[in-house]
Protein backbone atom coordinates (compact mmCIF):
# COMPACT_ATOMS: atom_id res chain seq x y z
CA UNK A 1 0.00 0.00 0.00
CA UNK A 2 1.14 3.61 -0.83
CA UNK A 3 0.75 6.94 1.42
CA UNK A 4 -0.20 8.54 -1.80
CA UNK A 5 -3.18 6.96 -1.11
CA UNK A 6 -6.12 8.96 0.88
CA UNK A 7 -6.88 8.10 4.30
CA UNK A 8 -10.76 8.65 5.93
CA UNK A 9 -10.97 8.47 9.49
CA UNK A 10 -14.33 7.53 10.38
CA UNK A 11 -16.32 6.90 14.23
CA UNK A 12 -18.71 8.81 16.13
CA UNK A 13 -17.96 12.03 17.41
CA UNK A 14 -15.60 11.67 20.75
CA UNK A 15 -13.59 8.98 19.13
CA UNK A 16 -10.65 11.01 18.18
CA UNK A 17 -11.08 11.59 14.46
CA UNK A 18 -9.09 14.39 14.22
CA UNK A 19 -6.73 14.15 16.95
CA UNK A 20 -5.31 10.67 15.81
CA UNK A 21 -5.82 12.05 11.91
CA UNK A 22 -3.58 15.23 12.09
CA UNK A 23 -0.64 12.18 13.92
CA UNK A 24 -1.63 10.51 10.91
CA UNK A 25 -1.42 13.03 8.20
CA UNK A 26 1.73 14.68 9.26
CA UNK A 27 3.87 10.60 9.27
CA UNK A 28 2.67 10.54 5.70
CA UNK A 29 3.54 14.14 4.33
CA UNK A 30 -0.08 14.61 3.48
CA UNK A 31 -2.56 17.51 3.72
CA UNK A 32 -5.62 17.01 6.58
CA UNK A 33 -8.85 18.21 6.53
CA UNK A 34 -12.05 17.45 8.25
CA UNK A 35 -15.80 17.91 8.87
CA UNK A 36 -16.12 21.01 11.40
CA UNK A 37 -13.38 22.97 9.74
CA UNK A 38 -14.71 22.57 6.18
CA UNK A 39 -18.35 23.66 7.69
CA UNK A 40 -16.87 26.89 9.03
CA UNK A 41 -14.79 27.34 6.16
CA UNK A 42 -17.34 26.77 3.45
CA UNK A 43 -20.81 27.20 5.37
CA UNK A 44 -19.66 30.03 7.77
CA UNK A 45 -20.74 27.57 11.13
CA UNK A 46 -19.92 24.53 12.66
CA UNK A 47 -22.77 21.33 12.53
CA UNK A 48 -24.99 22.55 15.32
CA UNK A 49 -25.64 25.65 14.39
CA UNK A 50 -26.35 24.51 10.76
CA UNK A 51 -28.31 22.01 11.39
CA UNK A 52 -30.46 25.03 13.38
CA UNK A 53 -30.56 26.67 10.53
CA UNK A 54 -30.83 24.76 7.79
CA UNK A 55 -32.08 21.36 9.09
CA UNK A 56 -30.34 17.73 9.39
CA UNK A 57 -30.31 17.37 5.94
CA UNK A 58 -28.74 19.94 4.55
CA UNK A 59 -25.92 19.25 7.39
CA UNK A 60 -25.43 15.46 6.03
CA UNK A 61 -25.59 16.57 2.30
CA UNK A 62 -22.88 19.23 3.47
CA UNK A 63 -20.52 16.83 5.83
CA UNK A 64 -21.07 14.18 2.24
CA UNK A 65 -19.91 16.87 -0.25
CA UNK A 66 -16.95 17.46 2.39
CA UNK A 67 -15.88 13.85 2.24
CA UNK A 68 -16.43 13.66 -1.77
CA UNK A 69 -14.36 16.84 -2.66
CA UNK A 70 -11.91 15.33 0.08
CA UNK A 71 -11.42 12.25 -2.27
CA UNK A 72 -11.44 13.82 -5.58
CA UNK A 73 -8.34 15.86 -4.98
CA UNK A 74 -4.91 14.85 -4.77
CA UNK A 75 -4.39 12.23 -1.09
CA UNK A 76 -4.69 13.45 2.16
CA UNK A 77 -5.92 12.59 5.62
CA UNK A 78 -10.01 13.23 5.80
CA UNK A 79 -11.31 12.84 9.08
CA UNK A 80 -14.89 12.12 8.00
CA UNK A 81 -18.63 13.30 9.68
CA UNK A 82 -20.18 9.64 11.00
CA UNK A 83 -23.18 11.00 8.88
CA UNK A 84 -21.33 10.49 5.77
CA UNK A 85 -21.51 6.68 5.79
CA UNK A 86 -25.29 7.16 5.28
CA UNK A 87 -24.58 8.16 2.00
CA UNK A 88 -23.84 5.41 -0.29
CA UNK A 89 -22.08 7.93 -3.50
CA UNK A 90 -19.82 8.35 -0.32
CA UNK A 91 -19.41 5.18 1.26
CA UNK A 92 -18.88 3.72 -2.99
CA UNK A 93 -15.90 6.52 -3.56
CA UNK A 94 -14.38 5.63 0.24
CA UNK A 95 -13.82 2.25 -1.79
CA UNK A 96 -10.68 4.11 -2.76
CA UNK A 97 -9.46 5.06 0.21
CA UNK A 98 -7.85 3.50 2.91
CA UNK A 99 -10.72 3.97 5.74
CA UNK A 100 -9.76 3.70 9.62
CA UNK A 101 -12.34 3.22 11.84
CA UNK A 102 -12.10 4.89 15.21
CA UNK A 103 -14.07 3.54 17.78
CA UNK A 104 -14.61 2.60 21.47
CA UNK A 105 -17.56 2.03 24.18
CA UNK A 106 -20.44 4.17 23.93
CA UNK A 107 -19.72 4.78 27.83
CA UNK A 108 -15.85 6.20 26.94
CA UNK A 109 -18.08 8.35 24.06
CA UNK A 110 -20.53 9.93 26.06
CA UNK A 111 -17.87 11.15 28.49
CA UNK A 112 -15.52 12.68 26.08
CA UNK A 113 -18.63 13.99 24.85
CA UNK A 114 -20.03 15.13 28.12
CA UNK A 115 -17.83 18.31 28.47
CA UNK A 116 -18.37 19.66 23.90
CA UNK A 117 -21.10 21.91 23.25
CA UNK A 118 -21.22 19.98 19.99
CA UNK A 119 -24.14 18.32 20.42
CA UNK A 120 -25.28 18.43 24.24
CA UNK A 121 -28.07 15.80 23.30
CA UNK A 122 -25.50 13.11 21.89
CA UNK A 123 -26.39 9.49 22.29
CA UNK A 124 -23.79 7.25 21.07
CA UNK A 125 -26.28 3.64 21.18
CA UNK A 126 -28.60 5.54 18.67
CA UNK A 127 -25.99 6.58 16.92
CA UNK A 128 -24.13 3.35 16.56
CA UNK A 129 -27.62 1.44 15.68
CA UNK A 130 -28.43 3.41 12.82
CA UNK A 131 -24.10 3.38 11.50
CA UNK A 132 -22.65 0.72 12.66
CA UNK A 133 -23.01 -1.43 9.93
CA UNK A 134 -21.38 0.94 7.41
CA UNK A 135 -18.57 1.82 9.28
CA UNK A 136 -17.94 -2.00 9.31
CA UNK A 137 -18.45 -1.98 5.67
CA UNK A 138 -16.26 0.53 5.27
CA UNK A 139 -13.26 0.01 7.26
CA UNK A 140 -9.96 -1.12 6.61
CA UNK A 141 -8.96 -1.17 10.09
CA UNK A 142 -10.70 -1.07 13.67
CA UNK A 143 -8.75 0.78 16.36
CA UNK A 144 -10.48 0.67 19.84
CA UNK A 145 -9.80 4.42 21.29
CA UNK A 146 -10.36 3.35 25.24
CA UNK A 147 -7.66 1.63 24.80
CA UNK A 148 -5.22 2.86 22.21
CA UNK A 149 -3.42 6.32 22.60
CA UNK A 150 -3.63 8.44 19.53
CA UNK A 151 0.32 7.71 18.57
CA UNK A 152 -0.61 3.58 18.70
CA UNK A 153 -3.59 4.34 15.95
CA UNK A 154 -1.27 6.57 13.80
CA UNK A 155 1.11 3.48 13.97
CA UNK A 156 -1.23 0.68 13.72
CA UNK A 157 -2.40 2.50 10.52
CA UNK A 158 0.92 2.86 8.98
CA UNK A 159 1.75 -0.73 9.70
CA UNK A 160 -1.33 -2.13 8.06
CA UNK A 161 -0.47 0.34 5.27
CA UNK A 162 3.27 -1.71 4.73
CA UNK A 163 4.67 1.68 6.01
CA UNK A 164 7.28 1.97 9.13
CA UNK A 165 6.32 3.59 12.29
CA UNK A 166 7.50 7.08 12.92
CA UNK A 167 10.75 7.33 14.66
CA UNK A 168 10.34 8.98 18.38
CA UNK A 169 13.66 10.52 19.19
Amino acid sequence: MSKNKPVVMIGLMGAGKTTSGVLIAEALGLPFTDSDRYLQDKHGATSAPIAAREGKEALHRYEAEHVLESLAGEPKVIAAAASVLENAEVRAAMRKAFVVWVDADDAVLAERMRTSKHRPDYDPREMRARREAYFREAADLICDVGMLTPEQVRDAVLRKMGLPDVDRD
